[in-house]
């Protein structure tokens, strides 16, 4: 039996025997439960730590495991309605509207229910993630001195230097910020970078977790489309001139979602229009950990080719290992960082100094280039499985852009962009859950889209049955191949 499973069946075999004890009532020692339930003490003690967490049991060091108090009944729920003219007003006529809405992140946050398959996710199946690796080096990190003192508030100066070094000169180490995770040095930056009210030019379609941190801000997003290429550079320069923006969020690596890279005749000319127009580039490059097997030699960060402080750049170590490894980096130079750093601070002191020791100890170690390498392969077969079925089997849904890198299938379906949701509820139906395109657009989008994941399946054979049970939705609509039902 699996440790796992062992402490939850002896965790609810003496939850059922509490009963037989009074309050302060001294439950068996641990010897006594080793030898009637034959686990070993390790178990036990977890068990029994459950427990405690739980208030049913407390424990006093040296005398054993007692019955806790019973716990007296929650009181009644107040009247919470008066937070709805509350937050509603937000300040008066004058103030910035703000949307704070999270439910278009949820979807790719919240786990399928049982037995549907998840293409709707963006974090690796576990079976990807480097969880022995992982556990290896937060031991490790355990062991060094100061590990669970206070770290410095813009993070220790050796995983500081490490980031600096994945970007590229000119960035240091004192350029550097340590944040907790990409999400969070995405909201971070766009704080900094304009006031509430002020428009925010971003690609389209582009990721819902950063328009929801726009809107929470009361910020305006405004679209920049997206080709093959990534953005068109004489659309958004149109965009400096027509909205005054000094912020212009992308992502110019496997774009999310439509995996696209940014053409190498297209960089300079992206961050040149920020210049002439005084405006920052937030270079959000979550996906370079997360290329594929196949994609050849990677472009270098914007970061690493800008000399004026242009672009402030965001990197995540989350997406490649686990959802739960939260660290991430936010690297400017220049006066902004100031700002940067001050708001790091308001917002959260720091990032918890075991956590960037694991990860320290993590990337120093032999298993992190191991960990690259298979991700790498991993996710390329990943994509050439989905990519064949869904052109065997789903030929009405066009596929414009096989991607190299990132997690993520973008596809456009044949018919008006209302179609998606009834595609997005019968795939529910049919056993697997995709991502609508709506909420990856801050206007009216072009055309009816939805993103299918390949990271959180455990392969090719559960991908060929996600796009089976896809085409059964689509059948199951009535659609004509060249038609879904707006």
């Amino acid at each position: 039996m699996r440790e796992r499973s062992s402490v939850s069946e002896l965790a609810n075999s003496l939850r059922g025997e509490l009963n037989r004890y009074s309050p302060g009532g001294k439950l068996p020692s641990s010897r006594e439960l080793v030898e009637r339930f034959k686990v070993s003490p390790v178990t036990v003690s977890r068990a029994v730590g459950q427990l405690v967490a739980e208030g049913l049991v407390f424990t006093r060091p040296g005398a054993g495991a007692f019955r806790a108090e019973a716990r007296t009944a929650a009181p009644a729920p107040g009247d919470t309605s008066w937070q709805e003219v509350s937050l509603s007003g937000d300040g008066g006529p004058e103030a910035v509207p703000r949307t704070v809405d999270a439910s278009d992140v949820l979807v790719t946050l919240a786990a399928p229910p049982p037995g549907v398959i998840e293409f709707n996710g963006g974090y690796l199946h576990h079976g990807l993630q480097p969880e022995r690796a992982l556990a290896a080096a937060l031991a490790r990190a355990g062991r060094r001195p100061g590990a669970w003192s206070r770290p410095p508030t813009d993070g220790l100066p050796e995983l500081r230097a490490w980031f600096a070094r994945e970007i590229g000169s000119p960035v240091t180490a004192s350029d550097v910020l340590i944040t907790a995770g990409g999400q969070s040095a995405l909201t971070t930056a766009l704080r900094a970078l304009a006031p509430p009210g002020a428009p925010v030019l971003v690609e389209s379609p582009t990721y819902t977790g950063m328009l929801a941190a726009a809107r929470a801000t009361g910020l305006r997003p405004v679209p920049v489309p997206v080709d093959a290429d990534g953005v068109r550079p004489e659309l958004l320069e149109d965009a400096f001139r027509a909205t005054g923006a000094r912020v212009f969020v992308c992502q110019p690596l496997f774009q999310n979602p439509t995996g696209a890279v940014l053409a190498p005749g297209r960089r300079e000319r992206v961050v040149r229009a920020a210049r002439q127009a005084g405006a920052f580039v937030v270079e959000d490059d979550f996906a370079r950990r997360l290329v594929h097997a196949d994609a050849g030699p990677l472009p270098e960060p914007l970061a690493s080719r800008d000399p004026d402080g242009v672009v402030v750049h965001v990197c995540s170590l989350t997406k490649v290992t686990s959802p739960s490894l939260r660290v991430g980096a936010l690297a400017a130079r220049g006066p902004v960082m100031e700002r940067l750093r001050a708001l790091q601070v308001v917002d959260s002191f720091f990032v918890p100094r075991p956590l960037q020791e694991a990860a320290l100890e993590l990337v120093g170690s032999p298993a992190w280039e191991r960990h690259l390498r298979s991700v790498a392969g991993e996710l390329a077969g990943r994509r050439t499985a989905m990519t064949a079925a869904v052109r065997a089997q789903l030929p009405e849904l066009v596929l414009p852009h096989v991607p190299s890198g990132g997690v993520t299938l973008w596809l456009r379906l044949p018919g008006p962009a209302a179609g998606e949701s009834a595609l997005v509820s019968a795939a529910l139906r049919a056993g697997v859950a995709v991502a609508p395109g709506r909420p990856y657009h801050c206007a009216e989008p072009p055309a009816g889209h939805i993103r299918l994941s390949f990271a959180g399946v455990s392969g090719p054979a559960e991908i060929a049955e996600g796009v089976r049970r896809l085409r059964k939705a689509v059948d199951g609509l009535g659609v004509a191949a060249d038609n879904l039902p707006g």
